[in-house]
């Protein structure tokens, strides 16, 4: 059996089994499921079983012989494959399954194909010949997670001659890049800046109504004043009045400036749904508090067991002490029965260790799983939960990393359940995921015409009992995605 955890000393590395281990423990369950299957594929003496009943085997002499100078440690006992009892991990581990119930949430998370996969089929099925063809695919290549083209197309001239050899124009890579990639879905794509993304879309919209006209000839010429909110400075240009502009704001803000940011990691939302690592189910006790119940997704914890095929054969072939090619079979045999124990025990140290790692985020964080608030998120960090639990902090991370959990407020990706503390005026340490809620709920009913400065919402912050500077404030804005009030200013 595998040990629980792996504290590592300064300078120790890790054997290849420890890392193929943190690997699993890092798989969320999709991406668990298929190693399951490659695994399974690869070595014959592990299957999958719905049955847990076993037969029993009796067990055959294994004292197989060497011969000659030839030197094969064949020394091993068939008893230690036969595994008659239902693997640990059943019966320990808390386990649930899409399947066993319907979700109470029917939101799900999907990834599939990614947008560079995407794009090349596209191109690959327009009307362009051979050479122009590889210039655009190397186009695409260098887009980034957004859609965009960041480099210049110098550069991808100079690249494709010294890489591949391939000699062209900054002029020919602009044709194909205009008339070949940026007409590609989604709309967008292959913008060299925001405001040729934007226009590329508005463009798109072939319309004679008067706000997308408008909105059309302000991206194109006045998108300094724009993105500097000079409304003054449209109206006067244009010479319209502010419901003229109202209304061309609003086509603008239908416009997307992350076409590639729809394809999380850049991938695309089409076939495979990405189900919850975790149920964290909340039981009304009554007048008695209630519970918040943790589950292991079941599909974490197939039921595996060693070939009985395989058995069988290694029980005959350990039966013949004299042929050379029965001891070297038994010996194949013996590895691959270690390899499928082995990946057995692996899986059970994962389940262990997930569920160890979400009763304790459970434990520190129950209130907010009652409640839903933001409000009620305590201050977590890894270490917290390693301390809990006992594992190291790498370990903590690769659980955390990519696992999601079904709660009654919704799908909840782990990691946004961390953050780091702060002191208020009583001397509570109080989240940093509160304060930002905080920062939220002042920003969403400011008036819109004159907007919050930071100095005004540290005033504001300090009234609810935050004494916090005013580059804090800039900073959990920027991590909010807030811009600055003259960027939030509306008519």
């Amino acid at each position: 059996m595998l040990k629980q955890n792996f504290q590592l000393k300064l300078g120790q590395k890790l054997a290849p089994q420890q890392i193929q281990l943190m690997k699993l423990i890092q798989l969320h369950t999709l991406e668990f499921e298929e190693e399951l299957e490659r695994e399974i594929e690869e070595n014959p003496a592990l299957e999958r079983t719905e049955n847990k009943e076993e037969e029993t085997y009796e067990a055959p002499s294994a004292d197989l012989e060497n011969e000659g100078s030839e030197s094969i440690d064949t020394d091993f006992d068939v008893n230690d494959y036969m595994y008659d009892d239902e693997p640990a991990y059943k019966s320990t581990s808390n386990n649930y399954s899409a399947d066993d119930e319907e979700f109470d949430n029917q939101s799900l998370l999907t990834e599939g194909q990614s947008l560079y996969d995407y794009l090349l089929e596209q191109i690959r099925l327009a009307n362009i010949e051979d050479q122009d063809l590889i210039i655009a695919e190397y186009i695409i290549g260098n887009l980034d997670n957004d859609g965009y083209l960041r480099r210049e197309i110098k550069s991808l001239v100079d690249d494709m001659a010294f890489s591949q050899g391939l000699y062209t124009s900054i002029e020919n890579v602009t044709d194909i890049l205009v008339n070949y990639v940026q007409k590609l879905d989604p709309t967008g794509v292959g913008a060299r800046n925001l405001q040729e993304c934007l226009l590329l879309q508005i463009e798109k919209k072939v319309t004679a109504d008067k706000s997308v006209m408008l909105a059309a000839d302000i991206l194109r010429s006045q998108f300094d004043a724009l993105t500097n909110k000079h409304y003054n400075k449209i109206i006067q240009k244009f010479d319209i009045d502010e419901d003229d502009l109202k209304d061309a704001l609003e086509e603008i803000g239908k416009l997307n400036p992350r076409v590639g940011g729809n394809y999380d990691t850049q991938t695309i939302t089409i076939n495979n749904e990405i189900i919850p690592d975790f149920t964290i189910k909340v039981i009304d006790n009554g007048d008695k508090p209630a519970d918040v119940i943790p589950m292991l997704n079941s599909k974490n914890a197939p039921t595996l067991r060693v070939s009985h095929e395989y058995k069988e054969i290694l029980s005959t072939y350990s039966h013949d002490k004299k042929s050379k090619e029965h001891k070297q079979a038994a010996l194949f045999i013996k590895q691959k029965l270690d390899a499928a124990k082995w990946y057995i025990d692996a899986i059970t140290q994962r389940q262990n260790t997930l569920m160890q790692t979400i009763n304790a985020i459970v434990k520190l964080q129950k209130e907010y799983f009652l409640t839903g608030d933001d409000k009620s998120l305590k201050p977590m960090i890894l270490k917290d939960i390693a301390d809990i639990t006992g594992f190291d902090i790498s370990t903590i991370s690769r659980v955390v990393k990519s696992k999601y959990a079904d709660t009654p407020n919704g799908i909840l990706y782990l990691k946004d359940l961390f953050s780091d503390s702060l002191t208020n005026d009583e001397g509570e340490e109080v989240s940093t995921k509160e304060i930002k809620t905080y920062l939220m709920e002042a920003i969403d009913v400011e008036n819109k015409r004159k907007p919050l400065t930071d100095d005004a919402l540290v005033k504001i912050l300090k009234e609810k009992g935050y004494n916090i500077a005013r580059r804090t404030i800039a900073k959990y804005r920027e991590q909010l995605s807030i811009p600055v009030a003259r960027l939030r200013k509306e008519l």
